[in-house]
């Protein structure tokens, strides 16, 4: 059974969230946000409407994934107010559930407090946004201790998130990960993208990373299928986020690809990020526009030089504050503090090594405005 409840933040509470134990092999590393703090990590206490199942199928979870009990982050079981459904045991189901629920009573005094200026609107769907101030790291290569002042930091899928930073994770949504090549070939071979002689076609920049194939609903779906256990492992691991990279592989495929094809992969995986409670970011790509974010949904961007190619107004213009640019070392024609005194920059801007090295490399550059 399901029960609308009211949940109050108490200070310093981000938000709660719940995980079915009884759910097998990939669901049982699913979960969905019940409650979001209107005002993210600012003091006070909030009301919001959720969705919740009954406790003796739910394991209540806490701040950034450290386990604790709901009375610990101020849901009271005092607060049911007495709205019932038949058992649900579909995550996206049960989204639906929520939604109309909250609609239903609304009259009855169930609102949530409108967000503040660190949080998007998104906050209302279970999820945070990237912050529109801050620093950024870029740890691709592997994780470390983020440097002094960073506040948010992106790592990969594999890699656990920076504790006390709003976590990206990255997921290689339109390309193969050269590790996880064999397993699409084997498993997924109608997934990956074939020239006229049936071989895999590779990103002409990155060849050992194979395109895949977005031209059919099926082929779509079979590539979301895939990567929905990424962005579950996202999710469970405490990331806030999640951004796919390669969203412009139709422009590397000799025509092959389309960017509709492309976009409607994007849109879904879109969805499956919100689900799983992440944001969700637009990887480079500027001709989208405006496009990206209100008809694909994306919620950022994370831009690669785009000050190098002069792209920057284009990201900002569709996403405003909510952007990070990561410039690179070896392409970087102009002094650091003069890239930093631009105004056309976005204000999260850094300089990284093209390699992403750690810190304990000699190569390892990190600099931010």
């Amino acid at each position: 059974m399901s029960s609308l409840v009211t949940v109050t933040f108490r200070a310093g509470v981000v938000r709660l969230w719940a995980r079915s134990e009884a759910a097998r092999g990939r669901d049982a590393r699913q979960r969905m946000w019940l409650a979001q703090s209107p005002q993210q990590r600012s003091l006070g206490t909030f009301g919001r409407c959720s969705i919740i199942d009954r406790s003796d199928e739910l394991t209540w979870s806490g701040v950034r994934g450290v386990r604790t009990t709901h009375e610990a982050i101020g849901a009271s079981s005092s607060s049911i107010i007495a709205w019932e459904d038949r058992i649900v045991r579909d995550r996206t189901l049960l989204l639906t559930v929520a939604t109309v629920a909250v609609a239903v009573i609304g009259l009855s005094g169930c609102a949530a407090a409108a967000p503040s200026s660190s949080a998007s609107s998104s906050s209302g769907a279970g999820y945070a946004n990237l912050p529109t101030s801050g620093i950024p790291d870029y740890q691709l290569g592997g994780g470390y201790t983020p440097p002094a002042g960073v506040t948010i930091v992106e790592r990969d899928s594999t890699d656990r998130p920076a504790p006390g930073k709003y976590g990206i994770c990255y997921v290689n949504g339109f390309q193969t990960q050269p590790e996880d090549a064999d397993t699409w070939l084997d498993d997924h071979a109608s997934a990956v993208l074939r020239d006229e002689d049936g071989d895999p076609v590779s990103d002409p920049g990155w060849p050992d990373e194979m395109l895949l194939d977005t031209r059919t609903p099926a082929k779509r779906a079979e590539i979301v299928k895939v990567l929905t256990t990424s962005i579950a492992r996202c999710a469970d691991r405490g990331f806030d986020a999640v951004e796919f990279d390669n969203l412009d592989s139709w422009t590397r495929s000799d025509g092959v690809l389309t960017r509709s094809g492309n976009l409607a992969l994007a849109a879904a995986l879109v969805r499956v990020g919100h689900e799983h409670g992440l944001a969700v970011g637009q990887k480079n790509t500027p001709q989208l526009g405006a496009s990206g974010r209100k008809t694909t949904g994306f919620d950022f961007v994370v831009a690669e030089e785009c000050v190098h190619y002069q792209e920057c107004s284009a990201y900002t213009k569709a996403y405003g504050k909510h952007v990070i640019d990561v410039e690179y070392s070896d392409d970087t024609d102009r002094s650091w503090s003069s890239v930093c005194a631009g105004d056309d920059r976005p204000a999260m801007t850094i300089l990284r090594d093209r390699d992403l090295v750690t810190p304990s490399d000699d190569d390892y550059v990190f600099e931010h405005c």
